[in-house]
């Protein structure tokens, strides 16, 4: 196993060096968010080439993670690369505070990106190497969570899209479907994807160890980059409207309107 992680490792940095090139080049350090992404799916790869686990679990999970990783890599990808002139608010922020040498802490930001596409990989890399010749039925628990989640991510990225992409909404709240029931519902379905995966793991020896990965995406969306960062931005360009839409929806987890 540790020599496949060091392999995937080694690649995930790799990759991320040359998107660090790239995103200097541009004056974009969005497209770090399109290649987070495709990472998983080189991890996939590495990972059919070369775990050790039984046949069937091995192919399911990376399956599971080449699916996922691609739909939210393709998505990123049509809505970061077709704006690759205008940086996201959050890493002009970032590039404003890193002055005078952006560059350099971008450097290390890409970098810290790619370990932790290995950091949270860690279920994948328990599942792969798992030799149990059967799937448990908290294993297909975990896949029905997994499906769901992606199916919802999906839906409300969609209604997201539709949104923007009607003149008549811009300076708006998006308040569509989902959206109407929780300020992030992208965000909650991404959190219940790893929660599919680490339902996956817990059949593996020391499967427990993959309670990390949901643990760290929900610090991720709640304290760092997600959720106060993407709110900051809403309430700079959309003010008091996003305030009251603060006020009446839920922040994560879709529920009823308040009033």
């Amino acid at each position: 196993m540790l020599l496949t992680i060091l392999v995937c490792t080694l690649v995930s940095c790799l990759i991320m060096l040359f998107v660090w090139v790239w995103a200097k080049a541009i004056q974009n350090a969005g497209v770090v968010d399109i290649f987070w992404s495709f990472n998983f799916s080189f991890i996939a790869i590495v990972l059919c080439l070369m775990a050790t686990g039984y046949w069937e679990r091995k192919l399911l999970i990376c399956a599971m993670i080449l699916i996922w990783s691609m739909r939210l890599g393709i998505y990123l990808l049509i809505r970061v690369g077709s704006h690759l002139q205008v940086e996201e608010g959050r890493y002009k922020k970032l590039r404003e505070e890193w002055a005078p040498k952006p560059d350099r802490k971008f450097f290390y930001f890409f970098q810290m990106q790619a370990l932790s596409n290995i950091y949270l990989a860690i279920p994948f890399f328990l599942i792969a190497f798992n030799p149990k010749p059967q799937l448990s039925v908290l294993e297909y628990a975990g896949v029905v969570v997994w499906a769901i989640s992606i199916l919802g991510e999906g839906i409300a990225d969609g209604q997201l899209k539709k949104f923007k992409s009607n003149p008549a909404n811009k300076g708006r709240v998006c308040n569509a479907g989902l959206w109407n029931y929780s300020r992030h519902p992208n965000y909650f379905f991404e959190s219940m994807i790893w929660v599919g995966y680490f339902m996956v793991s817990l059949n593996a020896d020391c499967g427990w160890i993959g309670i990390l990965s949901p643990i760290t995406i929900l610090l991720l969306l709640f304290r760092v980059t997600g959720i106060p960062m993407t709110e900051e931005q809403s309430i700079r360009s959309k003010g008091d409207l996003y305030k009251e839409y603060q006020r009446t929806t839920s922040v994560f987890v879709p529920w009823f309107k308040k009033k």
